[in-house]
């Protein structure tokens, strides 16, 4: 064991490995007996592919570049493909991310594209695509801009031939529904085919506020009959509706503070704990019906596992394996349960239940040690005492290497990650990123702050008109008990996020003398602006709850917004913005930056050509990733090994 000081150990975990194994499988689902799913490629441009699992157990990536399976939807997305066997053969339909356009791919044929370019706005666009071969048909959300403003748009259920007639011809497109509401998810069809059901919800409310259950008879020629709401409402938050194969209807609500399973209406698992969560992409499940009767969920509280529940007695027996953390997206097939599992040692990877044995196992995307795992921090998962006396949950990962301690007398550097969101949370799972830190000797605190999933629907309103505050408040709590517990060095914390967590950053720098310097990723700085045209359709109406109405209080949006409190920043920071993001566009960052101008504070600006609202390029993530560190290095007085200057303006 070698001596070094505290964010100066050599590391083989350096940025280009971070980079390349960034992003994890999503959206699975079955193509006749062969599980399919989606995987990122950092490497090619950030893309997603289409992987394909064989009967033999080979993996194959379907699209070669730049085929990218992504749908636009929202701006989040939702799920982008669907698959059947037809003729022996498979048949897919998938949203490509440079066009949005939905095409059509046979094997041994190049996809072919089943919607039309539209020149209007962001032009037309499609998610939850279900495969409706006996109609000719593949059924959709359509997303459609009516002018060029974020807001000029509509959104309906629709169906799409599957002859490429509507290739070149909008009318060709067939609509289910109107657009009496804002936004809907995609169509679930009952066993009989003849009922379908959706959800819908309206400005200003998001998904996890309020959401409305729909239903509509479907006639025989694949029309809707009128919809009525059977369930849902502003306060009751619905993520998930599907049938069982029994033709119950079954959907996950939040009515009694926690997402809990529902059949026809009636309880299946009342439990404190969440068999749902935000609805942030269409698509998204939590819970697969199987056609034997019981029910695949993904739940936990905190944490998620992946189970099988028996609604006739509400028990939920849970998958044996390694995996302590589930993503929301499950499929089956016969008796075959696929989801997407991660641990603290391993990243996310595809997993298979077989419910007949019990036995549960990696399919695809298998995690691959890159280096020694001995170099993995070894995290804890810690609540910590806020004000008021309220509980904030937090994961605090400590400098560890193996081959490196620092001197007896040093408290290490920590640095507060806060997530994006805010209406999310940080899972406790293995993150390259996080070790490319606490391999070098700095620690990682996760904070799950007030406004965060996972804790039911009280925990979720802390931050109700709060945000800037509880977010802020709870971030630095859990600085300041680490520092006062001689956990981390008092002069050496820094706060870290991107999107929201961007805000929570910026904010706390303008309103805490908590942390030595920050990092603020494609944030939200000024609230105004931001709520009145700069931001996308669906979080456009966001901050009347997480702030209140503009209208109503304009006052509280100048009193919290960065832009406006520049002059109270007085530690070093980066500031990272991707040029093509349209949720947090780099006019916020700008007019910031503008408002830093000779003030004095050390900075760095880095814009990256082509990133989006989350950096997905190998090459970016390996600049911001060294970048961070050189912040950290030149404030904390450290010397990581190898890693180039980060350039600091005033």
């Amino acid at each position: 064991m070698h001596t070094l000081a505290y964010g100066s150990w050599p590391s083989p975990i350096d940025a280009a490995l971070a980079a390349a194994h960034d992003g994890h499988p999503e959206y699975v689902g079955f193509v006749g007996d062969e599980a399919w799913w989606t995987e990122p490629r950092p490497t090619e441009g950030g893309r997603r592919t289409l992987v394909r699992r064989r009967a033999d157990g080979s993996e194959e990536s379907i699209l070669p570049a730049p085929w990218n399976v992504r749908s636009r939807v929202m701006e989040y997305g939702g799920q982008p493909w669907a698959g059947t066997v037809q003729d022996g053969e498979p048949l897919v339909v998938f949203a490509n991310f440079t066009d949005q356009r939905l095409y059509r791919y046979d094997p041994g044929s190049d996809p072919s594209p089943l919607t039309p370019v539209s020149p209007v706005g962001g032009g037309l666009r499609w998610a939850e695509p279900q495969l409706r071969p006996d109609l000719g048909e593949v059924w959709c959300v359509l997303e459609e801009f009516t002018g060029e403003a974020p807001g000029d748009v509509r959104r309906v259920l629709a169906a799409v031939p599957l002859d490429g007639t509507a290739a070149e011809d909008r009318d060709a497109v067939r609509e289910l529904t109107d657009d009496r509401h804002r936004f809907v998810s995609g169509p679930r069809v009952s066993p009989d085919g003849r009922q379908a059901a959706w959800l819908a919800w309206d400005h200003p409310r998001m998904p996890w506020d309020g959401t409305e259950l729909v239903l509509a008879e479907v006639a025989v020629d694949g029309t809707f009959g009128a919809p009525r709401i059977v369930a849902g409402g502003p306060e009751e938050s619905i993520a998930q509706v599907d049938w069982g194969f029994d033709g119950s209807l079954l959907y996950a609500s939040d009515r009694t503070g926690w997402w809990n399973l529902y059949r026809d209406h009636q309880p299946l698992c009342a439990r404190e704990e969440e068999f749902g969560g935000p609805l942030w992409k269409l698509g998204q499940r939590w819970f697969a019906p199987l056609e034997s009767g019981p029910i695949a969920v993904v739940h936990g509280r905190g944490a998620t596992a992946l189970g099988v529940l028996d609604p006739e007695t509400g028990e939920v027996v849970d998958a044996a394996g390694p995996w302590t953390e589930f993503a929301s997206t499950l499929a089956v097939h016969g008796e075959r349960i696929v989801g997407v599992g991660a641990s603290p040692r391993s990243a996310y990877e595809v997993v298979e239940l077989d419910t007949r044995t019990g036995r549960a196992r990696v399919i695809g995307a298998a995690h691959d040690d890159p280096v020694d795992p001995a170099h993995y921090p070894e995290p804890q998962i810690r609540t910590f005492t806020g004000p008021a006396g309220r509980d904030i949950h937090a994961h605090i990962y400590p400098p560890h290497n193996p081959s490196w301690a620092a001197p007896g007398n040093e408290l290490p550097p920590y640095v507060i990650w806060a997530h994006g969101g805010p209406t999310s949370r940080a899972a406790l799972v293995l993150d390259l990123e996080i070790a490319y830190f606490t391999s070098r000797g700095i620690g990682v605190a996760e904070v799950n702050y007030g406004g965060s999933t996972g804790h039911g629907r009280e925990y979720r309103n802390r931050l109700r008109e709060q945000w800037g505050v509880v977010d802020v408040d709870d971030c630095a709590a859990v600085a300041l008990a680490l520092a006062a517990e001689g956990t981390a060095d008092r002069a050496r914390l820094a706060i870290r996020g991107g999107s929201a967590g961007g805000w929570t950053s910026a904010a706390s720098l303008v309103t805490t003398d908590v942390y030595a310097c920050g990092t603020i990723i494609y944030p939200v700085l000024d609230l105004a602006n931001w709520a009145s045209g700069e931001t996308h359709d669906f979080e456009s109406r966001y901050l009347e709850t997480l702030v209140g109405p503009l209208a109503e209080v304009p006052a509280r949006y100048v009193e919290r917004s960065p832009v406006e409190h520049a002059d109270q920043v007085t530690a070093p920071f980066l500031l990272m913005q991707g040029l093509a993001d349209v949720i947090c566009p780099p006019v916020q960052c700008e007019r910031f930056l503008e408002q830093m101008r000779g003030r004095q504070v050390p900075h760095a600006y880095l814009a990256f050509e082509g990133e989006g609202h989350g950096f997905r390029r190998a090459d970016t993530m390996i600049r911001a990733l060294e970048a961070e560190l050189s912040l950290y290095a030149q404030v904390f007085g450290i010397d990581p090994p190898g890693i180039p200057t980060l350039e600091l303006t005033k």
